[in-house]
């Protein structure tokens, strides 16, 4: 019997935020809920088709450290990326119309679900197999030190966060991307969303070391846990490890304890998981521990939050029309985007 990892008790620290950053962190976990909770409509309506992995608990990672870098800083995801292109900027209607598969997506309907990608908003893809997006991360962090080192460019001082799940951290890409971003001081953030599920297995039967963050100590690389389910603390962590990497310090091994509301996709009956294990979590719920640290913090009043989620919902509705009313990629583009112009 395997002995499952007993978190940590996490201790709130106080973090300095003004009202409209806090307005910002607040909005964008809105729209990640709601982008997701109409994903799950959408799909059991029969508009959406494949596998669709949701994001619903895990919002307060994707905000924290996102949020926390410039827009010219560079994003790599998984197959569960919806909600890190919103962050990253990509427009809502362009990630539902690529969910519908139309030629208005941010893949041009190619992609779907798994495959969101956007150049003009750095976001490098969505990736359906584990582990893919570590490489293409650590190539988007060494162009940055090659360009300001061998280049010149002091410009191209981008910062890359690369996400991925528990169930990735023993494969082999996750061991030789961190290696060599340790041996070259890259600026990449390796970001790991623990939900202590991998699909279905739990996380403590399939690692010898469960505590992720340690194995940072294997490559002389900084490692650091933290609470994933609290955005503060994620974004603090996230803007330490971000301005380490901008100066040259090189990478940040980030493990954030979180957890998925749902099952591992919407084809997932969730029955593995135990009623108990879910109910301490959902009460831990991300959106609503930071809407009433803003309240308490006298950083918004309710009507302001009320606002907020009536603007969100409005965003969320327009973009399902959209994606609705957008055309299908034609028979006669089947073959474009499949090599460079």
């Amino acid at each position: 019997m395997v002995q499952e990892r007993t978190l940590p008790a996490f201790h709130g620290t106080p973090a300095q935020i003004t009202r409209d950053e806090g307005l910002m962190l607040y909005e964008d976990m809105v729209l990640g809920r709601y982008f997701e909770d109409k994903c799950a409509e959408m799909y059991y309506r029969g508009k959406m088709f494949g596998f669709v992995h949701l994001y619903n608990g895990q919002e307060a990672v994707s905000t924290g450290v996102i949020k926390a870098m410039r827009p010219d800083d560079y994003a790599c995801s998984t197959y569960r990326d919806h909600v890190h292109a919103l962050s990253m900027g990509v427009p809502a209607r362009q990630v539902m119309a690529e969910l519908f598969g139309k030629e208005a997506g941010c893949s041009r309907g190619r992609g779907g679900s798994m495959h969101l990608f956007s150049a003009e908003h750095h976001l490098l893809g969505g990736f359906a197999f584990i582990g893919e997006g570590i490489p293409v991360a650590l190539g988007a962090a060494f162009q940055s030190r090659y360009r300001r080192e061998a280049m010149g460019d002091a410009s191209a001082n981008q910062v890359t966060a690369c996400f991925f799940g528990d169930g990735t951290t023993n494969n082999g890409q996750f061991f030789e991307c961190l290696n060599m971003a340790a041996l070259w001081k890259l600026p990449i953030l390796f970001v790991v969303e623990n939900n202590k599920w991998a699909i279905g297995m739990a996380h403590e039967r399939a690692s010898s070391q469960p505590e992720i963050y340690r194995k940072a100590n294997a490559f002389g690389m900084a490692g650091v846990e933290v609470d994933g389910m609290d955005v503060l603390a994620v974004r603090t962590v996230a803007q330490t490890a971000i301005e380490r990497a901008r100066a040259g310090e090189g990478p940040t091994l980030i493990e954030c304890l979180t957890y998925r509301f749902r099952g591992h996709s919407l084809a997932d009956p969730d029955e593995l998981r135990s009623k108990a294990e879910k109910e301490v979590w959902l009460a831990r719920d991300p959106l609503k521990r930071f809407e009433a640290y803003l309240l308490e913090q006298n950083l918004a009043n309710e009507s302001e939050l009320k606002a907020i989620r009536q603007k969100i919902q409005t965003e969320i509705d327009e973009a399902v029309h959209f994606a609705e009313e957008a055309p299908e990629p034609t028979p006669e583009d089947l073959y474009r985007y499949v090599f460079d112009d």
